[in-house]
């Protein structure tokens, strides 16, 4: 039973990760409607696949923390927006801490290549102003790229 409520939790995050994306797309903004659901699901999360309190709960609430202390640099700077940091930071606590370098690399390439097509449609339609890159497309194609991995690598 515990194992089911796990893949509809996870479906559920899925869910929210498209939602953000097309959000993102649509508006450049991630709305908080969003992204507080798939923080306060996660320690349902936690528990249905058994995480103990401690060490276990404390590391993923460290590694999200860490990971929003990096990225609201990036937000700092101008290279990110707040969203996208409270999304990211979000997504880090559904994730084991291993996993969390790989879904920054996967949020990486992904965003390079969604830079580049942003950047190529706004100077191909020959828009004025700077352009806006709707980083939560990359952060979710990352999030859902590692949730498929647990769906598709179930044999391995």
């Amino acid at each position: 039973m515990t194992e089911g409520i796990s893949w509809i939790l996870l479906a559920a995050l899925a869910a929210l990760l498209v939602a953000a994306a097309v959000c993102d797309l649509r508006k450049r903004e991630i709305p908080h409607w969003i992204v507080i659901p798939v923080a306060l699901l996660a320690p349902a999360f936690w528990w249905n696949t058994g995480l103990a309190i401690w060490p276990d709960m404390a590391i993923q609430l460290g590694v999200a923390l860490l990971v929003f202390g990096l990225f609201a640099g990036a937000f700092a700077m101008g290279w990110m927006g707040g969203g996208d940091v409270k999304l990211l930071t979000a997504l880090v606590l559904w994730l084991p801490p291993g996993a969390v370098l790989l879904l920054v690399v996967i949020m990486s390439f992904a965003g390079g290549v969604l830079t580049l097509a942003t950047v190529a449609s706004h100077r191909i339609r020959k828009l004025s102003g700077a352009v806006e890159v709707p980083y939560g497309v990359a952060i979710a194609f990352a999030g859902i790229w590692l949730i498929g991995q647990r769906f598709l690598n179930h044999f391995g």
